[in-house]
């Protein structure tokens, strides 16, 4: 069996400034690689706690369980480390960012998870062919962050 990406076992947790209230009651869930899962349920049932916790939010406190990312458990670890990692939290309506081209962003957050830069004509090069990959226009690479996005 392949080992989960992403696995919860036990996940409680409370609001940080309310210790007293708990919103997460013992979450269980494995997602191994390459599977796709819908979080659903009504308002307030607690499936933004649960990303926010995953990603490290401090504005939750774990009481007890485990986060595991490719088996390491990574429960303690402050959201940088988690986003360096892999794990960020990605919201539907975001704040544009004028003056910041997404190919900026992209090599920024490269060089933030390698601890270096890469060369601009390599990283150029990567970049055009996942977007070909991903059959995304070059145009989206060079528009401000977050600008003319719908939200949906």
């Amino acid at each position: 069996m392949t080992e989960p990406i992403l696995q919860l076992k036990g996940l409680k947790a409370s609001i940080a400034d309310q210790p007293e209230v708990q919103i997460l009651h013992g979450i269980d869930l494995e997602i191994a690689p390459g599977e796709i899962h819908a979080v659903m349920g009504p308002n307030g049932s607690g499936k933004s706690t649960m990303a926010s916790t995953i990603a490290g939010s401090p504005s939750y406190v774990v009481d007890e369980g485990q986060v595991l990312l490719n088996g390491e458990d990574i429960t303690a670890a402050a959201a940088d480390e988690r986003a360096r990692k892999g794990v960020f939290l990605s919201f539907q309506y975001p704040t544009p960012i004028p003056g910041v081209t997404m190919v900026n962003l992209l090599r920024e957050a490269l060089k933030a998870r390698r601890g270096e830069e890469m060369p601009a004509r390599e990283f150029l090069e990567e970049l055009r062919a996942t977007l070909s990959r991903l059959k995304m226009p070059e145009e989206m690479a060079r528009r401000y962050v977050n600008e003319g996005f719908s939200g949906g």
